[in-house]
Formats: structure tokens, C-alpha cells, sequence
């Protein structure tokens, strides 16, 4: 048996957007080691991208903004599987066409749409799939390093909302199970959501010189830590927020930088 143990068991993985995302590693890895896997995404291109990456896995639609979308997510998984071991929530967005403007003019609107597919998903995934889970499956949130000190614009404070979310709803499912729900806060790394952002690239390169190995994280890393997650192996880890940064959270006063800023 592996250390693991995730054959045969059954994991949801949302957001697998190409084969430099996070989710679709975490899927990968799963697959290797045997598990069942189920796949969730936003529209019909998506779609076709993940059937073409695992093909004969089951690739249901749904848009995390509709209750209702969520609820016929839940039906269809029903029909498919009798329990969920595991969910990797690796959902976010953020409307920033028109660049990282200052926190105080961020609309209502930007803000509470990213708010709902980037945090509020989670607890209706949660809540609909509620019957679905095993009595001990994990669900990982896909989170990052620092909420504060961050160049995502007004993402940032959804995140930290995400990381309490975690805690709020590992309290709320122990009334009846031990589900566990954990954040998974990942340094800067080199996908393809991350590219879109503003300013990323230089940021990217900044961050690699702050990790203690001087150099980067990398996605495959950040995948391995989420598939420990969800497997039982992390057993004694819930309402948590797990950083995985190589070191550059206990770094941000390097000599080297430093002395190459005071320059």
C-alpha cells in the first residue's frame, strides 16, 4: 500500500486550467497513485482542455456563481460515485483589465464577484456536498503565502478571507463529521493565472531571491503538499493555513537584497 492511500478513493478537483496549474499536478499526482477523480469547470472550453488531459474522467460544468449550478453538480455526482473523499477548491478571479489600482477605489461590484467565485464557492460547494462526503475527507483551499504583502490588488483580503473560511468551516462540519478543511498558501509561482497579473513577473523574480534556496517554488511542490492534505496521512491537520514559500516568509530581510537595495 502506498504511504499515501488514495487508491481507489474518490477526490472533486475544480479548476484545472492547463498542465501548468496547480490543480491539474494535484490531479496528476492523485492519478498515479490511483485514485477516482472528478473534475468541475466554469465553461465548455474548459471543459474539452480537461477531457483532453484526463481523458475518461468525468468533466461536469458548473459555474460556482449559481446556487443552483452547484446543486446540479452535486445531483450529477450522486448518480456517479456513493462518497467523496476529497475536494481541491482552486477557484479564484479577479477583474483586473484594467490593471492593480489603490485599494480604496476598488468597486463593489469587482469586489463582491470575486468574493463570490473566489471565497463564497467554497462554503456552497461545501454545503451542497455535505451528504456526499466520507466522514473523513479533507477539503483543501488553494490559498496564498502572504495576504498582505501582496501585488493581487484587492484579491489579497479575499484570501485572508478564505483562510479564516477554512477554520469556520472545519468548526461548522465537526458537529457532525471529522472533515477536515485546510488552506494551502502558496508563494509566487509560474502558471498561467499568474501571468495575467500586473507587475507579476518582476514580483515573481523578487520573491525567487527572498526564498532561502534562491530559487523559486516550484508548482509540482505546491501540489505534493495539497495532495498530502487530502490524503488521511494529514489526518491531525484541519481549520489550518499551511505556507509553502521555500523559506521567503522567514526571509524579507535578506543581505544580499538588502544590501543590492541600499546600493
Amino acid at each position: 500500500m502506498s504511504f499515501l492511500n488514495v487508491s481507489g478513493k474518490n477526490y472533486l478537483i475544480t479548476g484545472v486550467a492547463n498542465k501548468k496549474s496547480i490543480a491539474f499536478f494535484v490531479a496528476r499526482i492523485l492519478s498515479e497513485e490511483g485514485a477516482n477523480l472528478f473534475f468541475s469547470v466554469q465553461s465548455e472550453v474548459q471543459q474539452a482542455k480537461v477531457q483532453e488531459l484526463f481523458p475518461g474522467r468525468p468533466v461536469y460544468l458548473c459555474d460556482v456563481v449559481s446556487d443552483e449550478q452547484i446543486k446540479s453538480l452535486a445531483g450529477h455526482l450522486k448518480n456517479d460515485v456513493s462518497e467523496l473523499h476529497g475536494l481541491l477548491h482552486s477557484i479564484a478571479f479577479a477583474n483586473l483589465k484594467d490593471g492593480i489600482r489603490p485599494f480604496h477605489e476598488t468597486s463593489w461590484e469587482d469586489f463582491s464577484q470575486a468574493s463570490h467565485v473566489s471565497l463564497y464557492s467554497l462554503v456552497g460547494l461545501a454545503r451542497h456536498l455535505k451528504e456526499l462526503f466520507h466522514p473523513s475527507a479533507s477539503v483543501v483551499a488553494l490559498s496564498i503565502s502572504n495576504t498582505r504583502a501582496t501585488n493581487y490588488g484587492y484579491l489579497g483580503p479575499i484570501k485572508a478571507a478564505l483562510d479564516s473560511a477554512v477554520a469556520f468551516l472545519s468548526k461548522s462540519f465537526s458537529s457532525f463529521s471529522e472533515v477536515r478543511f485546510n488552506a494551502l498558501c502558496a508563494g509566487p509561482l509560474k502558471t498561467s493565472a499568474s501571468a495575467g497579473i500586473p507587475g507579476y513577473v518582476k514580483n515573481y523574480l523578487f520573491a525567487e531571491k527572498l526564498t532561502l534556496r534562491k530559487r523559486a517554488l516550484a508548482t509540482e511542490e505546491v501540489a505534493n503538499a495539497a495532495v498530502f492534505l487530502l490524503s488521511e496521512r494529514s489526518s491531525g491537520i484541519t481549520a489550518s493555513s499551511m505556507i509553502i514559500d521555500a523559506g521567503m516568509s522567514a526571509n524579507y530581510f535578506d543581505e544580499s537584497v538588502v544590501e543590492k537595495t541600499m546600493l
